[in-house]
């Protein structure tokens, strides 16, 4: 996608090998064997036959299908999700400021109803209160896309709020520019859920990819292949009738109809975010 109006923005963040934090180490979230740690959860079924979805979801921690299994590739095991029902991944435990890493590559495999889609995938994160809650198959969250072409995108799910610096690209679609002006993003908003990340990083499907994520405070940044290209402001939460801070939560990886490859998922504690984060 090419925008010719928008701001040759390019934001880069230097990337450590270690953890940012000098007091904190790299905590792994998969342990190379099995999915201890993480819950499952599946939505309602695809019926191919009928070409809409069940009404009752498969559930928690129920996956006949495997749709969520760790596999032999190479010489290391990883996760793979084979998108064959919707859902999700969550760990069992929440998380506040921290830096995420995690690496994926796309599978071959796609399923009903988005066989003729980009392949698909999600990271969201602050997830919290009820699995199912976005769509009948995610939890309340930020999501940061992963998705061929769009990662980095980000989507406002079930209640949770950001405000973004952006550049309108049509009537209906912003695009991330951190000399834009700043906009809310929410289910409830008259901008929409979704703005666009400005600049794509993402490899060749095939190609393995690496995403960090930065939360502190409210701030959370989207970095792909060592390019930041999506920065969000004042994360809250519409609860109760009223908006309230979204600082802390579970992360969750979804399976969104795509066959799709996880590994070298860690996590560890920041005090403050990368200094001199944005390079025009």
């Amino acid at each position: 996608m090419t925008f010719k109006n928008l701001s040759k923005i390019v934001l880069i963040l230097f990337l450590f090998c270690s953890c940012s934090s000098k007091n904190s180490v790299w905590q792994s979230l998969f342990n190379g064997k099995d999915l201890s740690g993480w819950d499952t959860y599946l939505g309602p079924k695809y019926d191919t036959t009928l070409n809409k979805f069940d009404t009752i979801p498969i559930g928690l921690n129920t996956d006949p299908a495997k749709v969520f299994e760790v596999v032999r590739m190479g010489n290391e095991n990883v996760i793979r999700i084979s998108g064959e029902d919707f859902g999700g991944i969550s760990t069992t435990n929440e998380f506040e400021n921290y830096h995420l890493q995690l690496q994926f590559k796309w599978g071959e495999l796609k399923w009903a109803p988005r066989k003729k889609d980009k392949r698909d995938s999600g990271l969201m994160y602050d997830a919290v209160g009820p699995q199912g809650a976005d769509g009948g198959n995610w939890m309340r969250s930020h999501e940061f896309q992963i998705e061929e072409g769009d990662c980095g995108d980000y989507w406002a799910c079930a209640g949770a709020i950001s405000d973004v610096k952006v550049k309108k690209y049509n009537d209906s679609t912003y695009v991330f520019d951190n000399n834009g002006d700043l906009l809310t993003f929410s289910t409830t908003s008259p901008n929409g859920r979704y703005c666009i990340k400005f600049p794509d990083a993402e490899k060749p499907s095939g190609e393995w990819n690496t995403l960090d994520l930065y939360c502190f405070g409210g701030t959370s940044i989207h970095v792909v292949n060592g390019v930041a290209n999506m920065i969000l402001n004042n994360s809250r939460q519409f609860e109760g009738g009223k908006e309230i801070p979204l600082t802390r939560g579970k992360i969750q990886i979804q399976s969104e109809g795509s066959e799709v490859f996880y590994r070298g998922i860690k996590i560890c504690k920041i005090d403050k975010l990368p200094e001199n984060i944005l390079k025009e």
